[in-house]
């Protein structure tokens, strides 16, 4: 057989089911829940409301996030399908690898490598803005040296750093105690956020909504291409229930759990965004949103500077939480390399009473400690978007494929509505996004995807277990 044959050889659910058979069932939908809210409702709603309103859509923000959150549900309940016929480890990547083929699933996965690598420390960063802004409005200053990286000033981001480690150790002690602190902080997250939607609205000034569409952001198809824009660098905010396929394998009664998961974290966030634009844009206009804490500086813009710490303090919340899952899904990820043997085996070990994948978990913390800490993300960050666009497209997708599969049995379980259409609509519209990023992005996703299918032909297809079988 040749090299490409035995690259697009399709893996078997029950292998997969079999390796993690290892990992605890221990998660149910209102975790399932609270895990999605917390990676969806994190530096999504905390940042990029701000910047995304300055830069390409004004006021129109809100319509973006609403777009964008429509696209996910779409997504989601691909995600949803593929997660009830397949209760395994792995997300996008194990289903690309039954559907499509090894090197696809290993594309997917390693698209998805690079979406929560950076995502876990873009957050961090902004955890650290978020930090650092309040203490300055408290009038308690910060040494630039200890809060950036030598790229950017400083010598090291230490409240990143600080952050991943705290996170890192409370999932070391096992599952059940991060569903605990998850479930906690996600209610105090969602608290806070009513606070600011709630309390803003008194604060609305009805001129800064005029104009809603700015003319400077309109170009292109449908004169939209300040939305278009908007729309395709908000995908990074509803990674949340990507990542929630990632934990499959350890939950109680994946075939419907998953999907209740999956489709409540989109509607919650839908809602929590738009409102969340239209308030921020109506309390300040928006070409003084583009600021790395826009929902403290709204309120400081008002002189409510005790609001303002207030919800800085929920606004760091909420990054903890989208940290933890991240980092959750991302060790989830690269044990699920070592189970199949695309990495090295010991990657892909379970250990300990709390059956964690500890050195997959290790490996994820540290690599996201170091970037957090050192390396500057401003020019890498709107890879995430091209990461979980990408993957959006190939699971839409690949739903046509699964439903031809007569070994996947999914009677009983969720299934995408309006089969055929959806799926496809969810595939073209996820494609169309992807084109809609910049030039740059998709050149340096280029140069990614190239290293990795290097280091699939090089070490992956050679001590891959479906081909040695």
């Amino acid at each position: 057989m040749g090299i490409i044959a035995r690259s697009f050889r399709k893996d078997s659910v029950l292998k997969f089911s079999h390796a993690d058979s290892h990992l605890k069932r221990v998660l149910n939908t209102r975790d399932l829940t609270a895990l999605g809210i917390g990676t969806v409702i994190g530096t999504g709603i905390f940042i990029l409301p701000g910047t995304e309103a300055a830069q390409h859509a004004g006021p129109a923000v809100a319509i973006a996030f609403l777009l964008a959150a429509i696209i996910s549900g779409i997504s989601g309940m691909a995600y949803s399908e593929f997660a009830s016929a397949m209760p395994v480890a792995g997300s996008a990547y194990s289903y690309g690898s039954v559907v499509y083929g090894q090197v696809i699933g290993w594309f997917l996965g390693w698209s998805l490598i690079l979406e929560y690598f950076l995502a876990t420390s873009a957050i961090s960063v902004g955890f650290s803005s978020y930090l650092t802004g309040l203490l300055q409005t408290n009038h308690l200053g910060v040494s630039k040296a200890i809060t950036a990286g030598p790229f950017e000033g400083g010598i090291v981001n230490l409240p990143a750093i600080i952050l991943l480690a705290v996170i890192l150790s409370i999932q070391i002690i096992g599952l059940s105690t991060t569903r605990w602190v998850e479930n906690i902080f996600v209610a105090i997250k969602l608290a806070i956020l009513a606070l600011f939607i709630i309390v803003g609205i008194f604060f609305i000034k009805p001129s800064n909504f005029s104009p809603f569409y700015p003319k400077e952001f309109r170009s292109g198809l449908f004169g939209l291409s300040g939305i278009w824009a908007a729309t395709s660098g908000i995908f990074f905010a509803f990674l949340g229930f990507d990542t929630l396929a990632a934990h499959t394998a350890e939950v109680k009664h994946p075939k419907t759990q998953m999907a209740r998961g999956i489709i409540n974290t989109v509607i919650v966030s839908a809602v929590l965004y738009t409102l969340f634009g239209i308030v921020l844009t109506g309390m300040v206009n928006y070409r003084n949103l583009n600021v790395s804490d826009p929902a403290s500086f709204a309120f400081a813009f008002v002189h409510q500077n005790g609001l303002a710490s207030i919800i800085g303090i929920g606004s760091m919340i909420g990054m903890f939480t989208g940290v933890l899952a991240l980092v959750f899904a991302s060790s989830r990820l690269i044990y699920s390399f070592g189970r199949d043997g695309l990495l090295p085996s010991f990657i892909g070990k379970v250990s300990g009473k709390q059956r964690v994948p500890l050195n997959a978990l290790l490996i994820a913390g540290v690599i996201e400690i170091i970037i957090s800490g050192f390396i500057p993300l401003s020019e890498l960050a709107s890879l995430i978007n091209a990461g979980t666009l990408t993957a959006f497209a190939f699971v839409n997708f690949g739903i046509l494929l699964l439903r031809r599969r007569r070994d996947i049995k999914n009677d009983d379980g969720f299934k995408m509505p309006l089969f055929p259409v959806l799926p496809i609509i969810g595939g073209l519209t996820s494609v169309f996004f992807v084109s809609q990023l910049e030039t740059r992005t998709l050149i340096l996703f280029g140069i990614w995807t190239i290293i990795g299918l290097f280091i699939y032909y090089t070490y992956g297809i050679r001590h891959s277990s479906l081909q040695k079988e």
